[in-house]
């Protein structure tokens, strides 16, 4: 099939013989199937700690809400500040007998597993348990981010084919998905026993109860189970992937540095609403998901359902996925963004009735609305960036910066929403393990739940449905260019 007349004849090349490079490129099963393996332990170890990290830190470390403010937004911080760092140093080193992505991989693989192992560890020294915790946090973040950037950016040296490398990176998509359902779930399943209420049944005075020796055994166990997925799937990256050189390594942006290029894409209007609309919308999404479990244990009679929720709301996302993208196909991308405040009527719904069906029905919408959150921001961005390529057709490619910038602002912007989150429940007198929170913390917590994401995602969409819809270039090219820089980036 010939190529189309407006592509250069740099990308013309690769189809004259499409049946000699395609043998050449070809993945196995095997080759796929490990690659995608490799990302499933920051899947994991996220999912764990977005659902039940604040609540450890709270009600088992007993830390008071203030300090877990600090840790939350110290955590998210590093691992912002790591993506250009570790952007930096990766592309300037040196390659190696394995690559030049892969030692980076393995080299943070062992330090990963003991930073997530110390993060749900507790000290025997009370006095420093927030410190203790905060450098941990940012220990792993940091870790997480050096080893993601490599591992995706790995996508694009598997083989020379787009076909396959589109094919890799599905594999990868789904098995990442699968670890974020499965992190939650195990998690969940092991820890669940040290949040049940029944020894504050018969309590009349609301006073905190002893730290339970169940629950720390439980948090260390579950945190040993989750930190054994990391040498294990690093072991089957390593020895079912081969980096290939890679061929152009004077790739896209190279001559700039990322304060210089974060100028450059700042100023370009389209990519400033895309940023703004999506931090409020993903830091409502991480609100939501880091108080739901506060909210079934100390705002509800909903102690024993927390980890159906957990799974609900994960399975709910998994499975809606597919129908988004379709629906991103079919009726555009900005209709589509209309799917995510379906879950602000149950969320406002959950609120007011805290009952086991309402519950259920807001999990189960809330996994649909946050597919597509997820979904979103990622099948917009190549728009973005191909609007800027049509603005500035001299200017250097700037694609790695675009993204780089996003997830950057994307992790500030959890932190302070996070930090400030957490903080109000210090000033609502949160008080560690209590039988029966005050309830000016009740009501904050139904305010987190509630008002600050149903605020947050319809201020997002609200600036994100204003201005005319981009105009990108015709269909075959857009949609090389995006699957090309899409290759390179995860969606989790």
């Amino acid at each position: 099939m010939a190529a189309p007349p407006g592509l250069p004849r740099a990308e013309e090349a690769p189809t004259s013989e499409p049946s000699s490079d395609s043998r050449a490129g070809h993945l196995s099963f095997c080759t796929k199937l490990c690659y995608g393996i490799g990302g499933v332990p920051n899947q994991v170890a996220s999912s764990a700690i977005a659902f039940y990290l604040q609540v450890f830190l709270l009600d088992v470390a007993q830390i008071p809400a203030a300090q877990v403010s600090l840790v939350l937004f110290g955590g998210k911080v590093s691992g912002a500040a790591a993506d250009p760092v570790a952007g930096y140093f990766i592309s300037r080193s040196r390659r190696t007998g394995s690559g030049r992505l892969m030692p980076w991989v393995l080299g943070c693989t062992p330090l990963l597993a003991l930073a997530y192992f110390f993060l749900w560890f507790l000290p025997p020294f009370a006095s420093l348990h927030g410190l203790w915790y905060t450098t941990f946090y940012c220990l792993f973040q940091a870790l997480a981010t050096t080893f993601q950037v490599p591992y995706t950016a790995l996508t694009m040296l598997l083989t020379p084919s787009p076909k396959e490398r589109d094919s890799a990176t599905a594999y990868r998509m789904t098995l990442e998905m699968a670890g974020t359902l499965i992190g939650a779930t195990v998690h969940g399943l092991i820890v669940s026993s040290a949040h049940r209420s029944n020894r504050c049944e018969d309590a009349v005075l609301p006073e905190p109860v002893a730290v339970a020796p169940d629950a720390t055994r439980l948090y260390s166990i579950a945190a040993a189970v989750v930190a054994v997925t990391y040498p294990v799937c690093s072991g089957l990256l390593c020895l079912g992937v081969r980096e290939q050189p890679d061929p152009a390594a004077a790739a896209s942006g190279l001559g700039l540095s990322f304060l210089a290029g974060l100028g450059v894409t700042a100023r370009h209007p389209p990519y400033r609403k895309l940023v703004v609309s999506f931090l409020l919308i993903s830091s409502a999404v991480q609100v939501e998901q880091s108080y739901l479990v506060l909210f079934c244990t100390h705002a509800s009679r909903l102690h024993d359902h927390v980890q159906g929720l957990v799974l609900t709301i994960l399975v709910s996302a998994v499975l809606s996925t597919p129908m988004w993208e379709w629906a991103l196909q079919r009726f555009g991308k900005r209709t589509s963004a209309l799917g995510i405040c379906v879950m602000v009527p149950f969320a406002i719904l959950l609120a007011a009735m805290p009952t086991a069906p309402v519950a259920y029905t807001v999990a189960f919408v809330s996994g649909v609305s946050i597919a597509v959150s997820l979904l979103l921001p990622w099948s917009m961005l190549p728009d973005v960036v191909d609007d800027f390529q049509l603005q500035h057709p001299h200017s250097p490619g700037l694609e790695t910066i675009f993204y780089s910038s996003y997830v950057f602002f994307t992790k500030l912007s959890s932190a302070g929403a996070l930090g400030i989150s957490t903080l109000s429940l210090e000033f609502a007198g949160y008080k560690a393990r209590a039988c029966k929170q005050a309830e000016e913390v009740v009501v904050t917590l139904k305010v987190l739940i509630g008002a600050v994401p149903t605020c947050m995602i319809l201020i997002g969409l609200c600036i994100l449905m204003v201005g005319p819809t981009l105009k990108v270039p015709s269909q075959d090219t857009s949609r090389r260019q995006s699957l090309h820089r899409r290759t390179s980036y995860s969606l989790a």
